[in-house]
């Protein structure tokens, strides 16, 4: 199946959709939505050769920290539910929705409240070969929940996560990328909200050699509300990228978008592009996103980007910036001139930079472990 404007897009939203691979072209990274992505070191993600028979690469699901009211099940891909949420639209996402095999099926009941995170592990058990997964996340209408999706080991994974929240549901959604240094992954996570209903996504991207996380969001009724967080923290040689785009559609719904990314050493390099765009029958739209990137050494680079595109004037507010800069150095002086030694007081900086993201992430454990990761990285840099 296949959705295409007739005439060019004039908008993000008007783009060409498919579950065909064939209908997007060989990728050659001219394209404004690949020109940062070094697809060198994609390691065919990009390529249309379906998986063979027994090469494919693999994931494996840990699911022993499920709370009651939260059920994890292997569909087959041929489940109605899969595509239900998100038709890919990059040659990428298309792949790994062809070449899943199975899909895990997260859901959580209408009127449930679950009180204790569920916590699911995405394990990767080999980089040599491509591996394929597709994950369906639904809540019920009127049910709260935390869910963790934490992803390590190694892998050169392409992936599609749908999370659809019904009518009065909500949805705090961590999702961690803390593969080991040698993982390629390419994400495309879509979430469609239902009217009243919200979801509060913190993005935490750690490890990996290339990782791209796309993130999009899809409003039905009134009323939906997204905030979507992100952290990120980009060593020697690593690319991280994280793209989102937040698709207003109906009246009297909100987003937010706040990423920090902090960079250090040789060719380091992230890339954030967010993407908010506001149609014309969304009136009454309150939105706002912000990027802030921390250089720590010279030899990184951060590219970012927001966008804004607006149809209607009638919005309760609409806005966006972004900011890449050094140590601000009069906190160092600050520090320092009460005794903290030079290092230290750099990774009190850095922590403090990073402080109000770590507090949006609802589980204490998680929260505590992600500090001191970020910790021992700054150790071992000696900043």
């Amino acid at each position: 199946m296949t959705t295409q404007a007739s005439a060019p897009p004039s908008t993000k939203s008007q783009a060409l959709r498919s579950f065909d691979v064939a209908d997007f072209p060989a990728l050659t990274g001219q394209e404004e939505e690949w020109r940062f992505t070094p697809l060198k070191r994609m390691r065919g993600l990009d390529s249309a050769a379906p998986a063979a028979a027994g090469t494919a690469g693999t994931v494996t699901y840990d699911l022993a920290a499920l709370p009651a009211g939260v059920t994890a099940t292997k569909v087959p891909h041929s489940d109605p539910r899969v595509g239900s949420v998100l038709t890919p639209f990059d040659r990428v996402s298309a792949l790994a929705y062809g070449n899943a095999a199975e899909a895990l099926v997260v859901s959580v009941a209408p009127d449930a409240v679950v009180s204790e995170p569920a916590i699911i592990r995405v394990v990767g058990n080999g980089a040599a070969e491509v591996a394929y997964g597709h994950t369906f996340i639904e809540v019920g209408s009127f049910a709260e929940v935390t869910l963790v999706l934490e992803q390590v080991g190694s892998a050169t994974l392409a992936d599609n996560v749908e999370v659809t929240v019904a009518d009065g549901g909500k949805l705090s959604l961590v999702t961690v990328a803390d593969w080991a240094a040698d993982t390629v992954q390419a994400q495309h996570l879509k979430v469609r909200l239902g009217r009243n209903s919200s979801v509060n996504h913190v993005q935490v991207t750690l490890g990996g050699d290339l990782v791209r996380q796309y993130t999009s969001v899809e409003y039905t009724q009134r009323g939906g509300e997204a905030e979507l967080y992100g952290l990120y923290f980009a060593d020697s040689g690593q690319h991280l990228e994280h793209r989102q785009m937040v698709d207003h559609t109906v009246p009297d719904c909100r987003s937010y978008v706040g990423y920090r990314g902090a960079l250090q050493g040789e060719k380091a390099h992230t890339v954030w592009v967010g993407d908010v765009l506001i149609q014309a029958e969304a009136t009454g739209t309150d939105t706002y996103e912000i990027n802030r990137n921390l250089l720590l050494t010279d030899g990184a680079r951060a590219d970012s980007i927001p966008n804004l595109e607006i149809e209607t004037g009638e919005v309760a507010g609409a806005g966006h910036a972004s900011a890449t800069g050094r140590f601000d150095e009069e906190q160092l002086f600050y520090l320092m001139a009460r005794g903290i030694p030079a290092e230290e007081a750099r990774r009190l900086v850095v922590r403090g930079f990073f402080a109000e993201l770590l507090n949006k992430i609802p589980v204490e454990g998680l929260r505590d472990r992600l500090g001191d990761a970020i910790e021992d990285r700054l150790v071992k840099a000696g900043a």
